[in-house]
């Protein structure tokens, strides 16, 4: 899997393998942030399953699943999240966009600039255009 940089600390992914959580630490990552609710496609790996295999390879792990747009919770949840690991994390859904919508929005409201938050997502293959 390539993991997909946004900034020094926050890359964002597609929906990850259990394989991928081991290579995601061998990155340097230090924190998993699941948003990508259970049960939402056949066949993708469990919360649980992936908070096992983030903890054996020594990473901090939150499960902050979204639908559609995120909830100012959930925009909160992951800003602290994030804020909290000292070290790059690793955010994911099924496609990366749920996640970098989610984190950019908390960015944006910690007072980063818009324009450069576009940029950035931009960048990272992800179109932000309707969305700050």
């Amino acid at each position: 899997m390539s993991f997909r940089t946004v900034t020094p600390d926050i890359s964002v992914s597609p929906q990850i393998s259990l394989a991928d959580v081991a290579q995601a630490a061998k990155e340097g990552f230090q924190l998993i942030v699941n948003n990508r609710p259970d049960d939402e496609e056949g066949g993708q790996p469990t919360s649980a399953q992936i908070e096992v295999a983030a903890k054996a390879a020594g990473l901090t792990y939150v499960h902050i699943p979204v639908r559609g747009m995120p909830t100012r919770d959930q925009v909160e949840q992951t800003a602290a999240a994030v804020e909290v690991v000292d070290g790059p994390a690793l955010l994911f859904c099924r496609s990366g966009t749920r996640s970098i919508i989610t984190w950019s929005l908390g960015a944006a409201q910690n007072g980063a600039d818009a324009a450069d938050l576009k940029a950035t997502a931009a960048a990272a293959g992800y179109d932000l255009s309707n969305i700050l």
